[in-house]
């Protein structure tokens, strides 16, 4: 969170957007300290006691799980409900489960304690993954330990206060329960100090509609409950004792924000195509299930980037052939007519789950993650692969190998495709024997060799995100370095247009799918760079169709050809800027 800025007496904080909205009341601060657990030494006889215990406060949760699960499920649907299936694999998942069991026996020490130990240790492994989606994962553990321990301690499961008059809700954080349970009626939007537009919260808050904000660190201390302020969810920005100036600015701004999102939907089943006729490809990315519902209902053409690392998280073994295939053929029916573009596994390294049993590195960084991964584990990959085979015949499906470095992983993995072929020829299980595969261009290396990799494939996927950090040596999540990643630096440049004319020179297309590909702001340096696929998150996707539309190809190449002779990145950003504000000034600001 910045400093405030005061202006009389008023107060402004930034934080994340993460879902749009302007709301204007009177906050409520919601405070939910933990259950305090004492240690307490248990005798031998004990033992049994303590077991059945854990055993019913893991049934009293499951069961209260589920009715969470109903009721939102018959409030705003069960697609938004399916979220809470993290939380029950939680409970559920037998490696902590007995490693809770082992240590009660080792330590015999009463098992609220032992719970907590072992939950936080979870915690902590995850905090410190290098991955948004991963990490917020920590916010199901913390909800499902702290249920699991009231029940422990035979204490009703605690729940947001209610109010009967319209507020705005400030916390530490809200789990995705508390979010889901948020009175609409009542709650005009909310703000937490901790977060991320990853997190199950963020996902929640834009399904009801409720704007939210998160990474205000440290506002529960700058507020008390009945303070007058105004909530911006397009930029983050949280107003404390706004001024009758700024009431009026924002009343200004609701209106123009509501004629935006009417214009936007107008053209949500129109062409993403420039004004001089070139159809730029607008996809979706698609990190959990639930997220299904809103690539045709934002106008996207498919989804062109699957992850797929959601199945492998919390639980003891990995998904079987037959799970997985059921989870890519759904992909690819709600995909149609367009199609489908499943990432192979992306983890290992610094991503780490429990049913791969991965090893700690001293680098992770640049350790055994995504192919690395799956090319040493050629079983779990095949696994994979023959899914993935078994649900192209259900629709037009491709596949994607994440953070290829050269030629010779690219082959190894297509030798593990053709037998993973082999194999279900053998079976008699039907498969799509021609199915496309590209690469993603993720690491330096890749680009320098993409006219060898480009005679190989059918695609490539540019994943700018770790390819400004592995340009840049730079962990885009520290905060000491973060001014290093930086999108509009001339090397990222140059190293979008290898890549580009790599792919054309060889007859093949080029996307981005990175979280370059949904700043409006760059659109006019990506198409002026010859890209010819987008895929960014659904919500995103009528924005960037009208950026598309608004833009003429002639003219971004004329200002890419400006930018590539260019030293400064903060120029090149304006350049871009420039023109985004000149074509489509009401989404560039």
């Amino acid at each position: 969170m910045e400093a405030p800025k005061t202006a009389g007496n008023e107060q402004r904080f930034t934080g994340i957007p993460v879902a749009p909205g302007i709301a204007h009341c009177a906050v409520v601060v919601q405070w939910e300290e933990d259950e305090e657990i004492t240690l307490r030494k248990i005798e031998p006889q004990e033992l049994p006691g303590e077991i059945a215990r854990f055993e019913s406060a893991l049934i009293a949760t499951r069961a209260e799980l589920l009715d969470t699960q109903q009721r939102i499920a018959r409030a705003i649907g069960s697609n938004d409900a399916s979220i809470f299936d993290a939380h029950l694999l939680v409970v559920e998942d037998r490696t902590l489960i007995d490693e809770v069991l082992r240590n009660l026996e080792r330590e015999r020490s009463n098992v609220e304690y032992i719970f907590h130990q072992v939950a936080e240790k979870y915690c902590r492994t995850l905090a410190q993954i290098d991955d948004p989606f991963l990490r917020e994962r920590v916010v199901d553990i913390e909800d499902v330990t702290r249920r699991v321990i009231r029940h422990l301690l035979g204490k009703a499961t605690g729940g947001m206060a209610s109010h009967d008059r319209q507020h705005i809700i400030v916390a530490h954080n809200l789990s995705p329960s508390n979010t889901a349970q948020l009175n609409r009626e009542f709650v005009m939007g909310f703000a937490t100090e901790i977060g991320s537009k990853t997190s199950h919260t963020a996902i929640m808050a834009r399904s009801l509609e409720i704007p939210a904000i998160v990474g205000l660190h440290g506002i529960c201390r700058q507020l008390i409950s009945g303070d007058d302020v105004l909530l911006d969810g397009y930029t983050g920005t949280l107003i404390l004792n706004p001024s009758p100036e700024t009431l009026a600015e924002y009343g200004r701004i609701e209106s123009a924000k509501e004629e935006v999102v009417e214009k936007l939907e107008l053209i949500r089943e129109t062409k993403s195509t420039t004004l001089d006729g070139r159809h730029i490809v607008l996809s979706a990315n698609v990190d959990l299930p639930e997220e299904l519902e809103g690539v045709s209902a934002n106008g996207a053409e498919g989804i062109g980037l699957y992850r797929t690392e959601f199945l492998y998280l919390n639980r003891a073994e990995p998904p079987d052939e037959d799970e997985q295939f059921e989870h890519y053929r759904l992909a690819a029916e709600r995909s149609q007519p367009h199609g489908v573009i499943i990432r192979t596994l992306d983890i290992g390294g610094d991503k780490t789950t429990q049913s791969l049993h991965l090893p700690e590195e001293q680098n992770p960084f640049l350790g055994c993650r995504a192919i690395r991964f799956c090319l040493q584990n050629p079983e779990i990959f095949k696994t994979q692969l023959r899914a993935i085979l078994r649900a192209a015949t259900f629709g037009d499906v491709k596949i994607m190998y994440p953070m290829i470095s050269g030629l010779e992983e690219l082959r190894q993995a297509n030798a593990l495709l053709e037998e993973s072929k082999a194999e279900l020829a053998t079976r008699g299980v039907p498969f799509h024997p021609y199915i496309e595969v590209g690469v993603m261009i993720e690491i330096p290396s890749a680009v320098l060799t993409a006219d060898h990799l480009a005679r190989e494939v059918a695609f490539f996927s540019i994943g700018t995100n770790d390819l400004i950090q592995y340009t840049f040596a730079v962990d885009r999540v520290n905060d000491r370095i973060a001014h290093l990643y930086n999108p509009t630096h001339p090397a990222i440049l140059r190293m979008i247009k290898m890549a580009v004319d790599a792919a054309h020179a060889n007859g093949i297309w080029v996307g981005v799918c990175g979280e370059m590909a949904g700043d409006v702001l760059l659109t006019p340096l990506l198409l002026g760079l010859g890209v010819d696929k987008l895929s960014v998150t659904s919500v995103v996707v009528p924005r960037v169709k009208k950026a598309i539309q608004s833009l003429e190809i002639s003219r971004c190449e004329e200002m890419v050809r400006t930018a590539l002779a260019m030293e400064d990145s903060t120029a090149i950003a304006q350049l871009s800027l420039a023109q985004a504000r000149e074509r489509y000034a009401e989404i560039a600001d």
